[in-house]
């Protein structure tokens, strides 16, 4: 009975010295592991704060753009402290970034297209086709940028529908920007009539051109003959608009040429065909 006894005692007492080890192992782990928690969270804010205070120096840098570069650069250093974090635990790390790597290769096949948009997004905000404000033209797609997201891009149309645009589509297809210069030509083209004075018509266009605000001296307005078709001499004048203005003065042109040839006796004919009957035919 004893013996039993000891035997019982003994088996306690190694049996408690065990699990204060555990304990004391354990404990240290979790204080290393709280120190490196906090130390991490700590520098991961500072480097974020960093990256967004530096990039936002930068001239013309996107502000969408610095968000997500400073806010990737925090959460990488989150993870890199998550990892250390375990492996105070005696979590092999390797076999931690084994499975981030495999977690990271299924997530990417599974957001193919949204990794698209956003790999786009960033060569947008980066290389800036277009920005806010501006009128565009990517095929089927068209109006005035809203805003440039990492995922998408929103547009008005000119008639004033709201279009969200994949950041993908725009980045593979060409874009028509119309106003990211300063000045636009504008390629004015009307027919008269053959018995009609040319000079006369080219003075007029000057007369109209010169008046209105909006069109720049250089380059200087140039006028011609653009074609002699079937029914009407085609004069041409190409001159150039502030880009702000295009819309309204080259309509404006059209408008008062249209009226100012009438009033002066300049005929604009439309396509007609002349049938002549010899005598013998009849």
């Amino acid at each position: 009975m004893q013996e039993q006894t000891a035997e019982f005692i003994q088996n306690t007492n190694a049996l408690a010295l065990q699990i204060s080890d555990l304990v004391i192992s354990y404990s240290l782990s979790t204080i290393g592991a709280l120190i490196i928690l906090c130390v991490g969270w700590i520098i991961a804010g500072i480097l974020q704060k960093w990256t967004r205070q530096s990039l936002s120096k930068l001239k013309g840098f996107d502000q969408t753009l610095i968000g997500f570069l400073s806010a990737t650069v925090r959460y990488g250093i989150l993870i890199v402290v998550l990892v250390m974090v375990l492996g105070q635990f005696g979590i092999q790390t390797a076999s931690i970034l084994a499975a981030l790597g495999a977690v990271g290769l299924a997530i990417g096949l599974a957001l193919q297209g949204t990794l698209q948009n956003i790999a786009a997004g960033i060569m947008l905000l980066v290389l800036r086709p277009f920005k806010v404000g501006e009128y565009i033209n990517a095929g089927a797609i068209a109006g005035t940028v809203q805003e440039i997201g990492l995922f998408a891009t929103e547009l008005k149309t000119y008639d004033g529908l709201f279009v969200m645009a994949p950041n993908s589509i725009l980045w593979n297809t060409p874009v028509t920007n119309y106003t990211r210069l300063k000045v636009r030509m504008h390629d004015f083209k009307v027919g008269i009539g053959y018995e009609d004075d040319v000079q006369k018509a080219f003075s007029i266009l000057k007369s109209i051109i010169a008046d209105q605000k909006g069109v720049v001296k250089v380059p200087e307005p140039v006028y011609f003959v653009s074609q002699l078709a079937d029914s009407s001499v085609v004069i041409s004048c190409r001159y150039w608009i502030e880009s702000a203005s295009y819309f309204s003065v080259s309509n404006t042109t059209t408008e008062r040429a249209k009226s100012a040839f009438s009033d002066a006796g300049i005929n604009i004919p439309y396509p007609q065909v002349t049938y002549h009957r010899s005598e013998s035919a009849s």
